[in-house]
């Protein structure tokens, strides 16, 4: 027997589930009806316990060559939780990766409720726990603490170009998926990916035909040094922004983010073209946006999000960069904006 405990003192029962002991996180859920081997081993959850909407998790397993990273999250939270999968690929059932990984978990609550609750109430505070605490301080008072510092990379890393190579990409990683580089070097691209605090005269010193602002958690504004070297970086060499690096290049350029009150998670968010009458399905994992009425007259808003008209992507000309906040390299999910990487490279070689 195990408890979800939220900040707002109401409590569910469940069965444990992954490793044992007690943890404590910002929860949020995510509306994929697959995709969960990417979620867990999303960097961007840093910090978060994670609830599926979809209510039978784990049905395929385990394929370690779907990672996407480093498993960065608090804890774990299901209606159902599959203990036999079913599926050619699969090498264990999802229970073994939870334990084997230190992440605790709780399986039989009633998650549909539980979303209706974050999404009346917004995101908050929870513990997942073998008894009720009588005092709630220690959940009330949790806050995300340096968490891009704690998924990023440590050491440049250089991963080669399939085929000829076209071009050579620094991939600053704030907690980037391992997509972001696949999709790269399939289109050709040396892409080095370096850590979270480098310089922006090291990248621009480095002799790089371009820059990606990798994905990445927690509150962009906390990112101060990051903020700043990507201002010296923008206007200076081609840049690509996605996700949390959508928001910092904002930030860096004068604009400003907020806290959405249950964010957007999952793998059918509709984002709207500004530019014509095209919809697209997106994958998405972030609690912030930018704020649309902080941009200045050097930026474009090019998408919106279809369901609350918040900025999904920023458009700045004179500047040869671009930002979205929805992740075009989604794996696994929709790949209507894969286009986006070649826009990047087209944008390299003259086209802006």
């Amino acid at each position: 027997m195990a408890y979800l405990v939220l900040s707002n003192g109401m409590a569910f029962e469940g069965t444990r589930i992954g490793a044992p002991g007690n943890t404590v996180g910002e929860l949020v859920f995510t509306t994929g009806v697959v995709g969960y081997l990417e979620t867990l081993t999303d960097p961007s959850y840093a910090g978060q316990i994670v609830m599926q909407t979809f209510p039978l998790i784990g049905n395929y397993g385990v394929i370690e060559a779907d990672f996407e990273g480093e498993p960065a999250l608090k804890g774990y939270v299901v209606r159902e939780l599959c203990t036999t999968p079913s599926n050619f690929r699969s090498q264990y059932a999802l229970d073994r990766f939870l334990k084997d990984r230190g992440i605790p978990g709780i399986a039989g609550v009633d998650t549909r409720r539980l979303t209706r609750i974050l999404r009346c109430e917004g995101v908050m505070n929870a513990a997942i726990c073998d008894t009720i605490p009588a005092d709630l301080t220690v959940i009330r008072s949790y806050r995300i603490e340096s968490p891009v510092a704690a998924v990023s990379c440590k050491t440049p890393q250089v991963f080669p170009a399939e085929g000829e190579t076209k071009y050579r990409i620094t991939l600053i990683d704030y907690g980037e998926k391992r997509n972001i580089v696949r999709s790269l070097q399939q289109r050709g691209c040396e892409v080095t990916v370096v850590p979270h605090d480098t310089t922006a005269e090291a990248i621009l010193q480095s002799g790089a035909d371009g820059v990606m602002l990798s994905n990445g958690p927690g509150d962009p504004k906390d990112n101060v040094f990051e903020i700043e070297q990507v201002r010296r970086l923008i206007g200076r060499i081609p840049v690509f922004g996605i996700c949390l690096g959508h928001q910092l290049a904002a930030l860096a350029l004068g604009g400003n983010t907020v806290k959405l009150p249950y964010g957007h998670r999952g793998a059918n968010q509709p984002v709207r073209d500004c530019s014509g009458h095209r919809t697209y399905i997106t994958t998405q994992n972030h609690g912030y946006a930018v704020a649309a009425d902080s941009l200045g007259e050097q930026a474009v808003v090019t998408y919106v999000n279809a369901n609350d008209n918040s900025v999904e992507g920023v458009r700045y000309p004179s500047k040869r960069c671009f930002t979205v906040q929805f992740h075009p390299e989604a794996c696994a999910g929709p790949n209507d904006t894969g286009f986006l990487f070649d826009r990047f490279l087209a944008m390299i070689g003259g086209d802006n």
